[in-house]
């Protein structure tokens, strides 16, 4: 099964059906952060704390696996020099739309997220990277990529998936264990199932440990700093019984 090639494609067509994470921020959002006033997200909710972030003015970003107009535009609007590095050319587009509409000088590249070769070492201040390692069967590797291509104290922001939320699955109005971690759908669907999904070109998802999450940032060599938990926004019904997941900020020692 090619995963970044399946994955590619299913984004490319979530940005034709208009999905949630493909729609770019608004003129306003923009003309707000150029301002000096603007928000991103590593997960659904939650704003990242401005104290995670350094001086922003000439700060070199990497946004990783962060295309769709959304994160990029309003931290180059905050004055920071922005890449975005995404699987789907139709996101990265997003992008490049908003960008050009506002002259802000965005730069973007289309590839896998565990092999960031594209980059030199100790290339970017920051690694900005929304919820995305669960659409990637190595996590660990991108941690590795991260630490090569931050400078030595540079920061790793990342948006992480609670495992269980993988795990768990509705049966008669219950919720019950179903699934062994690590989660795959290519491993963890029954046959029919994963047919269906490959069939209606949904994405594949990993839920990878904890311990490859979090565990394999330090092992990478970095030092986690902080971090918060956040949910759905009250628009899963998991929302009432746990917080589905997990941001990081972390440090290249």
């Amino acid at each position: 099964m090619d995963i970044v090639n399946h994955n590619k494609a299913a984004w490319d067509n979530y940005v034709d059906q208009q999905d949630r994470w493909t729609i770019p921020v608004s003129d306003e959002a923009i003309e707000k952060a150029l301002q000096g006033e603007g928000d991103v997200i590593l997960t659904p909710s939650k704003p990242v704390p401005r104290h995670w972030f350094p001086d922003l003015k000439g700060l070199k970003i990497l946004g990783l696996a962060s295309a769709g107009g959304q994160q990029g535009p309003v931290l180059a609007s905050l004055g920071a020099d922005v890449t975005i590095f995404d699987n789907s050319e139709k996101q990265l587009l997003q992008d490049k739309k908003v960008s050009d509409r506002f002259k802000l000088n965005i730069k973007t590249v289309q590839g896998d997220m565990k092999n960031l070769a594209v980059f030199p070492d100790n290339a970017f201040d920051l690694v900005f990277n929304p919820c995305s390692v669960l659409f990637v069967d190595d996590v660990k590797q991108v941690w590795k990529e991260c630490c090569r291509v931050l400078k030595k104290g540079g920061i790793l922001m990342t948006g992480l998936m609670n495992p269980l939320y993988f795990q768990l699955a509705k049966i008669q109005d219950q919720y019950i264990l179903a699934h062994p971690q690590p989660y795959s759908d290519l491993h963890s669907l029954t046959k029919e199932k994963l047919e269906a999904h490959l069939k209606a070109n949904e994405p594949l998802v990993f839920g990878h440990s904890l311990a490859d999450q979090i565990g394999g940032q330090l092992e990478a060599g970095f030092v986690i700093t902080d971090l918060y938990e956040d949910d759905w926004g009250r628009t899963d019904e998991l929302d009432q019984f746990m917080p589905s997941y997990i941001a990081t900020r972390a440090v290249k020692s």
